[in-house]
């Protein structure tokens, strides 16, 4: 699922495109993929692109239409959703959920697989989609602490949950608690002062980072969970590159986090029984749960 990072790329490349610029339609190829009915979505026919703002992981258009006071276009990707920039409108394929054919070009979302999960919100305000996580980029060390310990979860729940952390998913949160040296089961309300200062600290590096890295390949066209530069995040049995042990993983339904042991739990390998009661209690089951579960 694309992430922070990731939605910062596509923002900062659609709005090169099409900020300024006239959404002359938008064609549906899903009938499943619009979630609303009111504002219907020809209120977005005709109207120029203003603004681009990230709203967790949904991307969201807002359109000034001087007929309809404005309305927000708000795109959710989920798992398999992706988008790409055509100079010239294309003819839409089985695999193509929809286009949006601006006076610059095409922008046409697609989604793999036979899940149809990807969603469009036509809205007056996108805020009314927010989960209601804090920004990791934006809140202090100690907005960042009091929403890591509100509950106590395990640290790779709390940090992909969005209600506590906005836009961090499953890959992310893999290379921030390497990158902290922290383990991915520890429990927020158990973590020292320090513990939790590396954590904020790895979290906004980490995220700077990679906004940095993926803003500056043009538009993001191979958008992934698995890139060959991360640390741990699908490197299963490979070296980790600060201490070469093995990286391990935790599975559990359809998750699975990636670890260093000899970096991040003093050795130890996460693969008991013990652990598996405890992933049940605090984990989703599948990859994308928590989305759908706060999703309106």
């Amino acid at each position: 699922m694309p992430e922070l990072p990731d939605i910062a790329a596509y923002n900062s490349a659609i709005g090169e495109r099409v900020i300024g610029k006239r959404l002359n339609a938008v064609r549906l190829n899903s009938p499943f993929l619009l979630r609303t009915i009111d504002p219907p979505l020809t209120a977005a026919n005709g109207a120029t692109v203003v603004e681009l703002r990230r709203v967790g992981k949904r991307i969201a258009l807002g359109l000034d239409n001087a007929l309809d006071n404005g309305v927000w276009l708000v795109i959710h990707l989920m798992i398999a959703g992706r988008l790409h920039w055509k100079e010239k409108p294309v003819k839409l394929s089985r695999r193509d959920l929809a286009a949006f054919d601006f006076e610059s070009g095409t922008l046409l979302l697609t989604e793999a697989g036979t899940k149809r999960r990807a969603s469009l919100h036509v809205v007056r305000d996108p805020a009314q989609l927010d989960p209601g996580g804090i920004e990791p980029l934006e809140c202090t060390a100690q907005q960042f602490a009091a929403a890591l310990t509100h509950e106590n979860h395990t640290l790779k729940r709390s940090l992909t949950d969005p209600r506590t952390f906005s836009g961090i998913g499953n890959a992310y949160s893999d290379e921030i608690l390497h990158a902290a040296r922290l383990s991915p089961v520890a429990l927020t309300q158990r973590l020292g002062e320090d513990e939790i200062a590396r954590l904020f600290a790895a979290t906004r590096e980490t995220l700077q980072h990679w906004i940095a890295k993926l803003r500056g390949e043009g538009f993001p066209e191979k958008v992934t969970a698995f890139r060959p530069e991360f640390a741990v995040h699908g490197k299963f049995g490979e070296p980790c590159p600060v201490c070469v042990a093995k990286i391990q993983r935790i599975r559990y339904a359809e998750n699975e986090t990636n670890y260093c042991p000899a970096c991040q739990t003093g050795g130890k390998l996460l693969a008991d029984r013990s652990l598996s009661r405890l992933l049940k209690s605090d984990w989703p089951r599948s990859l994308d749960e928590l989305d759908l579960l706060y999703k309106k």
